[in-house]
């Protein structure tokens, strides 16, 4: 361990290890140089560190003595508090102790407990319902504040749980928030009402999207890889998501609607309870789900001017696969 370095611990509950998988991809030279160059120590990862059995168990129960000081607590997956709140549904192996006890023996010693992904932050996709091992996040049971060390529970440095949600989050959003908490620069008034870094969650997911023309003029894909907007048929809620995904890209450029997928708004809670996710659900053939801030009259009078404004061009390529009718100016000239 360097000294005056950031420690930070890192543990898995209940998920599907998503969040670490996204994490590992975070900047050119790698996760762990970078770690190294903002002065972050990591403690222990169950995934990525050699300490195992014996050595593992020594590392936490260090920090529950308060013998090695927690800087931050992070925290992947939805805390598994079945049957009947005892948590054993999941157990951090080689310890006996159920991930709810660890949650809540290790979050009082840390100066900060950072919610790792959609699951650690309002329960996820094992909240789903019927939700038979009654997930919750850390902080929330879906939008509910709550969740597996209640809603009074603020860090030795008075913050709430930090809800890097996503699922999964972009690894921007997991290392400047640990950036900014290593630096002492991140303050309540840096999080919304859900605990979220405002840094990304003040974006859309709209905000960037390579289909905006095609939004613009209502021109719509009907089927999953044309190339129209997603919106109106195929169930995207990018209108109404937070986050600048469409403007950072993971792996450098790729995002859910680049990749020819809705945005299930997987930052916000309760998306895991959505139904047949490729469609939009309408009432009198209007989507339910409108753009933020944008009241139903005036989507409907744009819409209809949109519509009947919408260029053969992007008409025709909103239902192909491929551009069909290039711009006029990428035309060849006239001999």
């Amino acid at each position: 361990m360097s000294a005056g370095a950031f420690n930070i611990l890192w543990l898995q509950a209940g998920s599907c290890g998503g969040c670490t998988m996204s994490m590992l991809e975070h900047g050119s030279g790698g996760w762990f140089r970078e770690l190294d160059t903002l002065g972050v120590n990591l403690l222990w990862h169950p995934s990525v560190s050699e300490e195992t059995g014996t050595e593992a168990r020594v590392v936490l129960e260090r920090v529950e003595a308060g013998e090695t000081p927690l800087h931050a607590l992070c925290i992947e997956g939805a805390i598994l508090c079945g049957p009947d709140g005892t948590g054993f549904f999941n157990r951090l192996a080689g310890t006996g102790r159920a991930m709810l006890d660890w949650a809540r023996a290790l979050a009082v010693k840390a100066d900060y407990c950072v919610a790792i992904g959609s699951c650690a932050t309002f329960g996820g996709v094992p909240a789903a319902d019927p939700d038979p091992t009654d997930a919750v996040g850390l902080q929330y049971r879906k939008a509910v504040a709550g969740g597996a060390l209640g809603a009074d529970y603020r860090s030795r440095r008075g913050l709430p749980v930090i809800n890097v949600a996503g699922c999964a989050p972009h690894p921007g959003w997991i290392m400047e928030t640990l950036a900014a908490l290593a630096l002492d620069v991140l303050t309540a008034d840096d999080l919304d009402a859900l605990g979220r870094p405002k840094f990304y969650v003040d974006h859309l997911a709209h905000h960037g999207c390579s289909r905006n023309e095609f939004y613009e003029f209502k021109a719509s894909a009907e089927t999953l890889s044309q190339r129209g907007c997603l919106m109106e048929h195929l169930g995207c809620k990018a209108t109404q998501a937070a986050g600048d995904c469409n403007q950072r890209g993971w792996n450098g450029s790729g995002s859910c609607t680049k990749g020819g997928f809705a945005c299930i708004a997987c930052t916000s809670p309760g998306f895991e309870d959505i139904r047949d996710y490729h469609r939009t659900p309408k009432i009198g053939g209007v989507p339910i789900g409108l753009p933020l801030d944008m009241p139903k009259a005036w989507f409907m009078a744009l819409a209809a001017l949109s519509k009947s404004a919408t260029p053969q061009r992007v008409r025709k390529n909103a239902t192909a696969d491929h551009v069909v009718v290039p711009p006029r100016g990428a035309r060849r000239p006239k001999e």
